[in-house]
């Protein structure tokens, strides 16, 4: 019989074991190089190629088709040529000691302050819609607990009022509020500001954002269109208000 001649005399268990650890090894080796599609190549602190790239090598390219007709993105994009200028300068030339700001590092998005090169397009629920909007514009949402804060004064870190919060920005589908909307008094700069929720503390007369002077609000990068926020305009403002924790 043909399953008796071949198979009497071969490990079908040892088979399967081998099967096993050869699947498994790729696995580990497919799921690493995925891994790679972001943060790679690897970089040594002048924004060179590092020598070292690890054991594994970079995968091909592989391009994404993005939801709702917003393109397509290739990655790895080495997307690390979009910030080339940055003002840092090295403190050692060892590698692996922090870099000195050589500018105004609010202003130049390095150090604590600094930001990445997002697109600069709103984000988008699943169904194609901004997720983020003015409450002011959503007639269908309210605050249904806690203090709402709008019209409430707004004291900056050496305790000045700088504004009041004229209205808050929500995340749709979240039903969370992300950023406050703060109009400036003419002293500290002109028009509004949005301040990331998370930075700012709302006690019953006023809302404290100790992260920044009050000689900083005017500079709080503001959205390109009236309304609405893009992803790379989250970045700098979420970055603003971080190197101020440190800067300002």
């Amino acid at each position: 019989m043909v399953g008796v001649n071949f198979f009497g005399n071969f490990d079908l268990a040892s088979l399967s074991i081998w099967l096993f650890w050869l699947f498994f090894a790729w696995l580990i080796y497919y799921l690493q190089t995925e891994n790679m599609r972001e943060g790679y190549p690897l970089e040594d602190e002048d924004g060179n190629l590092a020598a070292n790239q690890g054991p594994f090598p970079l995968p091909a390219d592989k391009t994404f088709i993005l939801p709702h007709d917003r393109g397509e993105v290739t990655v790895p994009s080495c997307a690390r040529h979009c910030r080339d200028d940055l003002a840092l300068a090295r403190t050692s030339t060892t590698g692996g000691y922090p870099l000195m700001p050589t500018g105004d590092p609010m202003v130049d998005g390095v150090g604590p302050g600094s930001w990445a090169p997002r697109r600069d397009i709103p984000e988008l629920d699943g169904h194609g819609q901004v997720k983020i909007a003015p409450m002011a514009s959503v007639p269908d949402f309210k605050v249904s607990f806690g203090r709402d804060p709008r019209g409430m004064p707004v004291l900056s870190k050496d305790d000045q009022v700088v504004g009041h919060v004229a209205d808050m920005w929500i995340d749709k589908p979240e039903a969370q509020v992300r950023y406050l909307e703060i109009a400036l008094e003419p002293e500290w700069g002109t028009g509004s500001r949005l301040v990331p929720i998370a930075f700012s503390r709302i006690s019953r007369k006023w809302v404290e954002i100790n992260a920044l002077h009050s000689s900083y609000f005017d500079g709080v990068p503001q959205p390109g269109t009236a309304g609405q926020v893009t992803l790379l305009d989250e970045e700098k403002i979420s970055a603003w208000y971080g190197g101020g924790i440190l800067y300002s």
